[in-house]
């Protein structure tokens, strides 16, 4: 990294050193009779006939970029509120490909069509009050509406409320992993802080031991929401900002030390059900034959890719923050139900006389994650673009 640094600094300064030798030789023009450095009709014919190739440059290769690489795109949304995020999104690039195709056509056109000829001269307008007027309120309205179309949704998404009993899940982020907390059988999180962390103890979410909401509080590493269940996510950092971020669910949120973010969504897909979907079979596919030929050459992470929901950090918070990951498991509310009564409480884990093993290991785990590298990066990260 600092090579790539000092390379970048050794550039500029060359770029600024040449701009300033430019500089020079322009301020002697007067004083010489050069006029190498105007240009002439056969330099601005140049120019015309770059500009046109330019202009057929650009669009081939978004064209290319399209047919190419669309197939790395997410697949359905996996939540209720993700249907019109992508609704937006598409209105949005559709409005923006449409202005970039239009006006870069404009300006390479004309770039071409007044190149350098004798006696070719240009039409223009030195001021003209109806085309500034139309120029200017076509923009103000088309991104006036895309604003409040944006608002509408992000004041749904974040309606974090007790309306529908809403499931309510803490996740709790520290270099490099996650951990998430349930609310138990009442559903409702015990008090917590980071000043009450006791690894002694097992503690490692630093609940309020003296809080009789905290008992029945399930920590786990892995993260299960029943299907067509509104969740409420409130979020915590231990020690720098991280970004809890859920791609298939279209869902992102800042947890930030010293405060608790939060936000809501329904997942409407299950994890089995995404599974048939026929892009994501496509990308299992894909992947797969890349990991085939891994294995074939005797290289690591070599194994077959099974399709997961996941829980990733959108924010580069160290060395391992391509590890940090959780996965998410989306599946019926009697499988869900299922699977938190045989999760134990906090109750019984640590403010019992003597943490059970599995306690301890959870502790461990969240505490010595971030330092060891998995052997495994899901090509999740691969396929959204993720930062």
């Amino acid at each position: 990294m600092t090579t790539l640094l000092i390379l970048i600094v050794l550039v500029l300064v060359a770029i600024a050193i040449w701009q300033i030798g430019k500089i020079f030789e322009l301020s002697q023009m007067g004083k010489e009779d050069d006029s190498s450095e105007v240009a002439n009709d056969e330099d601005n014919k140049n120019n015309g006939y770059l500009l046109f190739a330019f202009l057929v440059f650009i669009y081939g290769i978004t064209i290319f970029s399209f047919a190419k690489y669309t197939k790395v795109l997410l697949p359905v949304a996996a939540s209720e509120h993700g249907d019109e995020y992508d609704l937006l999104m598409l209105i949005s690039f559709v409005v923006i490909f449409f202005v970039q195709t239009i006006t870069q056509a404009l300006l390479h056109y004309f770039g071409y069509k007044y190149r350098g000829k004798k006696g070719n001269k240009a039409l223009f307008y030195a001021d003209n009050d109806r085309l500034e007027f139309i120029w200017t309120i076509i923009p103000v309205i088309v991104l006036a509406g895309l604003i409040i179309s944006g608002l509408y949704y992000w004041t749904e998404i974040m309606d974090v409320n007790d309306e529908d009993d809403p499931l309510v899940v803490e996740l709790y982020a520290q270099q490099f992993n996650w951990t998430a907390r349930y609310g138990g059988a009442d559903n409702v999180l015990g008090d917590a802080s980071v000043r009450l962390i006791d690894i002694d103890r097992a503690n490692v979410l630093g609940l309020d031991e003296s809080d009789p909401n905290a008992a029945d509080d399930v920590i786990v590493k892995e993260l299960h929401l029943p299907v067509g269940r509104k969740v409420n996510f409130y979020m915590r950092s231990q020690d720098v900002l991280h970004s809890a971020y859920m791609p298939h669910f279209r869902a992102q949120m800042n947890c930030v030390p010293g405060m608790i973010t939060q936000f809501s969504f329904t997942p409407n897909i299950t994890t089995e059900e995404m599974r048939l979907n026929p892009d994501v079979i496509e990308k299992v596919k894909r992947t797969n034959l890349i990991r085939a030929e891994k294995a074939a050459n005797g290289d690591p992470n070599s194994d077959p890719w099974v399709f997961d929901y996941v829980l990733l950090c959108n924010k580069i918070c160290g060395k391992s923050h391509y590890n940090m990951q959780m996965k998410i498991i989306v599946e019926s509310e009697e499988d869900y139900n299922k699977w938190l009564a045989e999760q134990a409480t906090f109750e019984s884990m640590v403010m019992s006389d003597e943490p059970k093993d599995e306690m301890v290991e959870v502790a461990m785990d969240s505490q010595d994650m971030g330092n060891e590298n998995t052997e495994e990066i899901m090509e999740v990260e691969s396929e959204t673009g993720s930062n």
